[in-house]
Formats: C-alpha cells, sequence, structure tokens
C-alpha cells in the first residue's frame, strides 16, 4: 500500500505506527499533557461551581469529568507522540530508539513490525483505516493493532536484505 509522500520538516519514522510502539515512545511531556487534562477538567468544574454556585453534590460530575478528562489526554498525549513518528514534531529521540529497535530485530531475522495471523487483505485495509487515523480522533477513536508492514518507511535502512523484503511485502 503507498503511502503518500508528504514534505515534513523532521524524518518520518512510520506512517502507521503500533499502538503500542506510540505509547512506549511518549515523552515525559506527553504524560504532563496527559495529567493536565486528567486534572484540569474536574479543577475547570470545580471553579465554575464557585463562580455561579448551583448548590448541588459535584461528585458525580467532577467523577465523569475525571474520566474523560483522563480519556480525552490519552488521545491528546497520543496524537502527539504520533506526530513525532510522523516527523511533524522534533523526532530524534523517536528516531534513536526507532532505528536501535528495528536493527536489532533486523539483525535477530524477525519481521521488522510483528508478525501478524490475519491474511495478507486484512492487513491491508487495517493499516488503510489507521494510518493517519489520529488525526480524526474527534470523530472515531482508531488505533493501529494489527502488525502488517505498510508503514511507508525504507526497511533496508534497519539492515533488512531485498530478498527478505519482497517476501514480507
Amino acid at each position: 500500500m503507498p503511502i503518500k509522500e508528504v514534505e515534513t520538516p523532521y524524518p518520518r519514522i512510520d506512517a502507521d505506527p503500533h499502538a503500542s510502539r506510540v505509547v512506549r515512545y511518549m515523552r515525559p511531556s506527553d504524560y504532563a499533557v496527559w495529567a493536565g487534562a486528567t486534572a484540569g477538567v474536574p479543577a475547570v468544574l470545580h471553579l465554575w461551581e464557585m463562580a455561579d454556585p448551583t448548590k448541588v453534590s459535584l461528585k458525580t460530575p467532577v467523577r465523569l469529568g475525571g474520566f474523560l478528562g483522563f480519556i480525552g489526554g490519552f488521545m491528546l498525549a497520543y496524537q502527539r507522540s504520533s506526530a513525532r513518528f510522523w516527523g511533524w514534531s522534533e523526532n530524534k529521540r523517536e528516531e534513536e530508539l526507532d532505528f536501535k529497535e528495528l536493527s536489532q530485530r533486523a539483525s535477530e531475522g524477525k519481521p521488522l513490525y510483528g508478525t501478524s495471523q490475519q491474511p495478507e487483505w486484512v492487513q491491508h485495509a487495517a493499516a488503510a483505516n489507521s494510518t493517519f487515523s489520529q488525526l480524526k480522533f474527534s470523530a472515531l477513536p482508531m488505533f493501529n493493532i494489527v502488525n502488517h508492514n505498510h508503514h511507508g518507511t525504507d526497511p533496508a535502512k534497519y539492515g533488512v536484505k531485498p530478498k527478505e523484503t519482497t517476501e514480507d511485502s
């Protein structure tokens, strides 16, 4: 599946990173954004109540706000981490981690992006649906949870021999 080449200010690492990689590569700033959103929503509800008191218990709304802040904060942190994989923001740390991880897998003779029990057409459909899906979180939160070989990168940079590349594609 060809992935559209987009000019980015930093090198593209992966156009459709697996969800586990996105979370593993999160930076402390991503966790701070996540924590800030988790705490921020209940704090705003509390401040709103102080400004315009309703004289009702806010226990349930604050808990719901905390839950929604947690989910929204996670999606925001996930989106920030994904932007580094796409090369849209500074990604030197992720580039080094990716090269180290995938070069190790290539030297061990393992598939770069893991193995999948799914047929090729399912892997292709999963990649088509989840590539850049982080941009559509507000409409439909979707994560790449299928191992496939459609990542928009050249496996040769990790030391994969051309013969293996044609077999895995």
